[in-house]
């Protein structure tokens, strides 16, 4: 299939729309997880969570396609992204999904997202650009899948059980790819960091 031909980038282009989307789908997710006990609420907060995350694939696939990267579109993609993991993973640990040791693959996965988001910025001050990993997407899209499963919860055990449990593994097994991935940010981009205030 040939896709059409490039378009000029603007604020209302599609993959910003997909963009704004996955900012505003945010506050829906945390709403319908407000009531844990309501299955009903989990499985909308879980198909809601699925379409934000299914744009975070098609906004960065369609701006390139479609030669409409944007300044704004870079700015606001990454902060959808951690917007939408850092909320669910705070009402997880609030309804008690995520708890006991498990809280501690929460805030290794909070704690990187904060510091590698820092450094970039820093490094984008100074024009340096540090590329996303393919070990950095797959981390990414086994935060996603492990918050799906425990974003659905107990209403998914009636459907698969054991649901939690396998969130709570590819969390952790989520948690060390972050680790790793972290640590690869940060040696890449330290001596930049290194070289200028020197």
């Amino acid at each position: 299939m040939t896709l059409s031909a490039p378009m000029r980038a603007h604020p209302f282009s599609l993959p910003n729309v997909l963009t704004y989307g996955r900012v505003v789908a945010v506050p829906v997710v945390v709403v319908c997880m407000f009531w844990p006990e309501e299955f009903w609420m989990r499985w909308v907060a879980l198909g809601v969570f699925t379409a934000a995350a299914i744009t975070d694939y098609f906004d960065g696939y369609l701006a390139r396609a479609w030669s409409q990267q944007s300044a704004l579109g870079r700015m606001l993609d990454p902060i959808a992204d951690k917007l939408l993991v850092a909320a669910c993973l705070l009402m997880l640990v609030a309804d008690r999904t995520i708890s006991s040791w498990s809280i501690w693959a929460a805030i290794v996965i909070l704690s990187r997202e904060i510091l590698v988001s820092g450094l970039r910025e820093y490094l984008a001050e100074l024009r340096v650009s540090v590329p996303v990993s393919t070990v950095a997407k797959w981390k990414t899209t086994l935060q996603l899948v492990a918050l799906g499963f425990l974003i659905v919860g107990p209403a998914g055990e009636t459907v698969l059980p054991g649901t939690v449990t396998i969130g709570l593994v590819l969390l952790w097994i989520a948690a060390l790819l972050t680790l790793y991935t972290g640590w690869d940010y940060f040696r890449a981009g330290i001596h930049h960091v290194i070289d200028h205030e020197g």
